[in-house]
């Protein structure tokens, strides 16, 4: 795998994402209680063999460039890296930001346009999924492609907010629609269920095969489409581009692959890790999710109840708490008699020390959450403080909305802005 050279793309403004991307890019969104967005694709690229990887960014970046310092670390003797590369001005790529995926890759080209660098691996940073990138090599490398794509088969359903592809007998891409609305366009690109069950995947009535956003490309075909085109997106231009005139294979996949491109994708993926048979599970030994090292406490819990519900470390759970179906963040404080149900509460960077304490004089409410609360159907993020008796409840119908610069109502989903304070007594209602 020394002859592959990966890029992941750190995304634009993640404007759907807001208010969680107001401090930090896509990337560096929380995951899981203790996880970024960022260590999915990174530990993929690791588990898989890969150690030279370029993360491109541009947006809110400080926190992501931070955490890929402190966490991703090689010996001196593998020649692997983790770099970050972000937007700048040079005297070739010019003075402008970064226009799309493509764009960005091209503003970089002299990174990946290297003679040990035959292949060039391109994923994005806000996905949820485990992957063996070998094994896509092995697709892409038996079948001569030019460029390989994963795919995995969806329901017609599904692919109207997918792109979906047409096939060969042989996997190979000859077709291609941007999120197919109609029947008549659907049909143009659906596969037949027996060539894909025949590949070893059960197709279970799944007959569209939608791209995934992962792509494989032989680096110098690459590069000579980069400079000769000024196409700036890879799922829009050059992908499209390239089934013209290429060979562009499938790689199937039929693991669990998420988009985290939205408040409600992002909320529901973090609870069903909590489920008890999660679909995506953070405990594989033989592929492991990275993370940076903290030297933090074991959690404790004073009583209560606790059910289905994923703890990180550092936390401190007061008297006849009660917490269901919710991911529970790093150094969380909670307070005697809290309720906390179908939420995902992110923690916080730092311990308020004594004196810090002391300093608040009854001010404002110490960094956690105070006794009495309930939270439901809501997400806290970081280094907020919030009161006692406080009340914030989610809900189906709720208009998305803000409410001051605390909270923003998001696909019927409450949520507390980083830093924040709630008074005692605050209610969303």
């Amino acid at each position: 795998m020394r002859n592959v050279v990966t890029l992941v793309l750190g995304g634009g403004r993640g404007t759907r994402l807001l208010p969680l991307t107001g401090y930090r890019s896509k990337p560096a969104v929380p995951l899981a209680g203790k996880y970024r967005l960022i260590d999915i694709p990174l530990s993929n690229c690791i588990n898989s063999g890969l150690r030279r990887i370029f993360v491109l960014t541009q947006f809110m970046s400080v926190s992501l460039h931070r955490h890929i310092r402190q966490t991703y670390r090689f010996d001196n003797f593998s020649g692997g890296f983790v770099e970050i590369l972000a937007a700048q001005q040079t005297m070739d790529a010019g003075t402008d930001w970064y226009q799309g995926t493509a764009d960005a890759v091209r503003k970089n080209v002299r990174y990946i346009d290297q003679p040990n660098n035959e292949y060039v691996l391109i994923l994005s940073g806000d996905q949820l999924y485990r992957m063996d990138f070998r094994e896509m090599l092995r697709t892409h490398q038996e079948s001569g492609a030019d460029v390989t794509i994963a795919a995995m088969p969806v329901s017609r359903n599904d692919a109207k907010s997918l792109g979906v592809m047409r096939l060969n007998e042989n996997g190979q891409v000859i077709g291609f629609v941007e999120k197919p609305q109609t029947a008549e366009e659907i049909d143009s690109v659906a596969s037949d269920p027996a060539w894909i069950d025949a590949q070893g995947i059960p197709s279970n009535g799944r007959d569209c095969l939608a791209s995934m956003g992962i792509y494989l490309f032989n680096r110098k075909m690459l590069v000579d489409i980069l400079q000769k085109t000024t196409y700036e997106d890879f799922g829009k231009e050059i992908f499209p581009a390239a089934i013209r005139s290429r060979h562009v294979q499938v790689h199937l996949f039929d693991g669990y692959w998420e988009d985290i491109g939205t408040i409600r994708a992002f909320y529901e993926a973090n609870l069903q890790l909590a489920r008890h048979d999660p679909p995506f599970n953070l405990a594989l030994p033989e592929s492991p999710i990275y993370s940076r090292g903290r030297f933090l406490p074991p959690s404790q819990f004073e009583g209560g109840k606790l059910e289905q519900s994923l703890i990180a470390d550092g936390c401190r759970i007061g008297k006849n708490a009660e917490i269901v179906n919710s991911v529970i963040g790093l150094r969380c404080i909670i307070g005697d008699n809290v309720t906390i149900r179908d939420s995902v509460v992110m923690g916080a960077d730092f311990y308020e020390t004594t004196d810090d304490l002391d300093q608040l004089n009854g001010d404002l409410p110490p960094l956690g959450i105070g006794d009495g609360t309930i939270i439901e159907n809501a997400i806290v993020d970081k280094n907020c403080r919030i009161g006692r008796n406080v009340k914030v409840r989610g809900a189906e119908g709720l208009d998305d909305r803000e409410i001051g610069d605390i909270c923003a109502i998001r696909d019927g989903i409450p949520v507390l802005v980083k830093n924040c304070v709630l008074p005692d007594g605050w209610f969303n209602g």
